[in-house]
């Protein structure tokens, strides 16, 4: 079900129609508020100007936090592969006991 629910950002209501919560929309809304007046208050920009820099910035944040997702996936997939490969050397180092034990 599609919500519509109006957000104030840099001064201006904007109804937004989305399949998330309410909470959800807003809580957006509020990150580009704050980006945007993080940057209009740097300095006297129009507000498009203004918008252009907080989607930069917002992009950038997105695009770093991507690759350190990606960074932690790689590393849980070796983690995962070390463990794999240690289970395999510790199963044959335990038939490899059995077998010196029953030698004897």
């Amino acid at each position: 079900m599609k919500n519509k629910v109006v957000v104030t950002i840099g001064g201006k209501d904007y109804t937004m129609v989305a399949m998330e919560d309410e909470e959800y929309v807003r809580r957006c809304a509020q990150l580009v508020d704050r980006h945007l007046a993080e940057v209009m208050g740097a300095g006297r920009l129009s507000q498009s100007d203004g918008a252009v820099l907080a989607a930069m910035n917002i992009a950038d944040q997105y695009l770093k936090e991507q690759e350190a997702a990606e960074n932690l996936r790689r590393q849980v997939k070796e983690g995962l592969e070390e463990a794999s490969r240690l289970k395999l050397e510790l199963s044959e180092a335990k038939r490899e006991i059995f077998k010196l034990g029953t030698k004897k």
